[in-house]
């Protein structure tokens, strides 16, 4: 199959950019509990599974949270198994990496839909450099995000940066800052849950002497801070809602109303914000104001988390060497052993970025190996999963320091109760009710709980 690519195009006269054809398809549950679901793409890469970051999202108990990814490449569209725990039938025959041809029935688990190719084409750029600022990734997916930057960063479109917390998300918006008009302006970092919410409307906005108790004096909020340049939100979503409408109307009039205050103000700013929320699912939920998201999603770049691009390792791992060795005073960096090098590629990086680079840090800090000697594979970091994952024997829940303490505390909160109720399961043979007694919850929580956290039964229960 022809990709289409196309290398005389550029983003910038001196950088060629990849320009690939694809052409867009649909997938259709035709059978299980999301049957009638329909969803067409014209992205390279989807994830299908039960997690909430997946593309094609299923609810059926037999998918795993990410059960397998279709992409394109040169031979056309692939489904690959992400390691499912049901494996991946195309057309009957059991597959881990295979190319589907232009319609085909998908089997994972009870569910089953259609794959159909469609004749509209969409074309997609891939930058060619390894690097877009401080922004570092030769995997296919950072470089599909450096070309959209790259054309984005001239303009003043507002952008949501979506994606886990340690991916890069404020390296982004200083990348698109940076490569803007407005450089020469200020950059001005709001984090909207960093701020009690009753001085959030405050912070952002400003105030005039006398607005509230405490108000002694005049002060220009974060949008007139950064006049003529770019206002970062980060942690948009978690903006009250009583305070969205007033953004909203900030963004739309390029004005501002100081509490207190009885005129606006006029400001010229461009808007970039950030999240690690599902922000289309809190719309949804009545969280979040649908107008308002689909003003500041005027362009939305998902940044994947490491664990999907393990390409990137070796040259984040490279970079972070070079970044640690010109602190210390410009001396060769330091490389890694082999066995290192894979077992990083392997570890899936809860923290992300953030972690990875944390932990180079304090490897050569404390591992201090001879001038040209690899750093060893018993460096201090994180350990590998046994095969077993979640109740394989190790009964210590590892922490991550690298991790804000909201993310850490979630991630083990989810690692104790997967481990829990799994050992749970297996001491009651797979029977749910027993084991909802056990444990001293209702059955219906208990079955909510095993779907959210990917249990498998390991027994059919009447």
């Amino acid at each position: 199959m022809d990709t289409g690519r196309d290398e005389t195009r550029t983003l910038h006269a001196d950088i060629p950019v990849e320009q690939w054809t694809l052409r867009r398809y649909v997938l259709k549950v035709i059978r299980g509990p999301d049957a009638g679901l329909e969803r067409s793409f014209e992205r390279r890469q989807v994830f299908v599974g039960t997690a909430p970051d997946c593309h094609f999202r299923l609810s059926d108990p037999t998918v795993s949270r990410s059960h397998a990814r279709i992409e394109f490449g040169p031979l056309g569209y692939r489904i690959v198994d992400e390691d499912s725990k049901n494996g991946v039938f195309v057309a009957g025959v059991r597959v881990r990496d295979a190319v589907l041809p232009p319609e085909a029935e998908v089997q994972m688990g009870e569910t089953r839909f259609l794959f159909r190719l469609g004749t509209e084409t969409v074309e997609i750029g891939v930058a060619r450099e390894t690097r877009f600022g401080d922004l570092v990734g030769r995997s296919i997916e950072m470089r599909e995000i450096f070309a959209i930057l790259k054309k984005v960063a001239p303009t003043d479109a507002t952008v949501l940066i979506q994606g886990e917390s340690g991916t890069g998300k404020e390296l982004v918006a200083e990348a698109l800052h940076r490569f803007s008009p407005r450089r020469p302006r200020p950059f001005v970092v709001f984090d909207c849950s960093a701020c009690p919410h009753d001085l959030l409307e405050s912070e952002l906005f400003g105030h005039v002497r006398g607005a509230f108790t405490g108000a002694v004096r005049t002060r220009i909020g974060a949008m007139e801070e950064a006049a003529g340049g770019t206002l970062f939100l980060d942690e948009v979503g978690e903006l009250p809602r009583e305070l969205q409408p007033k953004l909203l109307r900030a963004i739309e009039r390029r004005e501002v109303k100081p509490v207190g205050a009885n005129r606006p103000v006029r400001v010229d700013v461009r808007i970039l914000c950030a999240t690690n929320r599902d922000l289309q699912g809190a719309v949804e939920a009545g969280l979040f104001r649908e107008d308002l998201y689909y003003r500041l999603a005027v362009i939305h770049i998902e940044i994947p988390p490491l664990r999907k691009r393990p390409d990137d390792i070796p040259v984040l791992v490279e970079h972070f060497l070079a970044e640690v060795a010109r602190r210390a005073g410009g001396g060769p960096p330091l490389k890694l052993a082999w066995e290192t090098m894979e077992r990083l590629k392997t570890y899936p990086w809860p923290g992300n970025v953030r972690e990875l680079r944390n932990f180079i840090e304090r490897a050569v800090i404390l591992a201090a190996p001879a001038n040209g000697t690899p750093l060893p594979l018993d460096v201090p970091g994180p350990q590998v999963r046994g095969p077993g994952g979640a109740g394989d024997g190790n009964d210590v829940l590892r922490m991550s320091y690298d991790e804000p303490y909201k993310e850490a505390k979630e991630r083990l909160v989810r690692e104790f109760e997967t481990r829990y109720f799994t050992r749970l399961l297996r001491a009651t043979g797979g029977n749910v009710s027993r084991a909802a007694r056990r444990a001293g919850i209702h059955r219906k929580s208990l079955e909510y709980l095993l779907k959210q956290l990917d249990v498998p039964r390991e027994s059919p229960d009447g």
